[in-house]
């Protein structure tokens, strides 16, 4: 059965010089790590500026479509090399995600972040054995959004309040117009978020990257904290560097101590780049084989 991509060359689909440069420097990668690859890319910081409906920047349950494309005909056996470039998204999708991936490939995934990764972006990540970062690399916090509101804002405000009133009752006129923004159950939304993010964290922390290590669970809980807390990282959008992440605990490997593996990597990721920002494409998930699901947009003239 023929898939996405092999139905949409069948279409006559000509092949662009983008289509090419990408999928050249894929097989590139693919030669020098001998493990299957799969490119996940987001054009936010491209096109962000676009808001037509149905264009989503974010990890979402339509990229499950794009990964069934980007695993078909892979040899399973030789793991996964996931490059992420992503401003996050969705706390079910990634969960859905990283299951999948997880049992295709037997938990035998390595993410690389040729730039950014962050939220849900850095939770995928999180559920892989290595992150593989550069010097200009970033991941970020993974504490949830609520329509771009801290979950953990939220709760730490309507807790501030609590207390306020409970020592002043007076206070209650002033907290009134502040909590009134608040529907009945957002308070409780906002903590069930943030242990869910940071349950599925620790137990992809403790049954991946952690696994060989006697002290896992204290590991995952220290990182968890670091990432997961607001208070610690004080901005949702924190850039969080490799030396950082190593400090943390996490089992980084930095991307300049192989340099062909660097410039491959680094090919792939300006190849990417260039596509998202000449073109229509918003979103692109591609493996070595050339299989790929690109989301469009139309761009109106000027």
């Amino acid at each position: 059965m023929p898939n996405w991509s092999e139905i949409l060359k069948e279409i006559g689909s000509s092949v662009s010089p983008h289509d090419r440069l990408r999928r050249k420097y894929l097989v590139r990668l693919w030669k020098h790590t001998k493990r299957n690859v799969i490119a996940y890319y987001s054009g936010w910081l491209q096109k962000g500026a676009i808001r037509q409906g149905g264009v989503s920047f974010e990890i979402d349950d339509s990229d499950k479509n794009g990964f069934m494309t980007a695993v078909h005909k892979l040899d399973r056996s030789k793991g996964l090399d996931l490059l992420l470039h992503t401003p996050g998204g969705q706390l079910s999708a990634a969960e859905s995600i990283v299951d999948y991936l997880r049992t295709l490939f037997d938990n035998d995934i390595r993410a690389i972040v040729p730039q950014l990764a962050m939220s849900a972006g850095t939770l995928i990540a999180l559920a892989c054995n290595e992150i593989v970062m550069g010097k200009q690399s970033s991941i970020g916090p993974i504490d949830p959004q609520f329509g771009g509101t801290s979950a953990h804002g939220i709760v730490e405000e309507w807790e501030t309040a609590k207390r306020e009133i409970g020592a002043n009752p007076n206070a209650a006129a002033y907290w009134q117009f502040i909590l009134s923004k608040y529907g009945p159950s957002l308070v409780g939304d906002c903590q069930k978020a943030i242990a869910w993010s940071n349950t599925i964290a620790k137990e992809w922390l403790i049954s991946g990257m952690l696994r060989d290590e006697g002290d896992a669970i204290p590991k995952a809980n220290a990182i968890v904290q670091e990432l997961g807390d607001h208070s610690l990282t004080l901005a949702h959008d924190r850039h969080i560097s490799m030396e950082k992440a190593l400090s943390l605990g996490l089992k980084v490997s930095p991307l300049e101590q192989d340099p062909q593996l660097q410039d491959a990597v680094l090919s792939v990721h300006h190849a990417m780049i260039h596509t998202l920002s000449a073109t229509p494409a918003y979103k692109i998930i591609e493996n070595h084989l050339g299989h790929a699901f690109i989301n469009t947009v139309q761009l109106l003239p000027r």
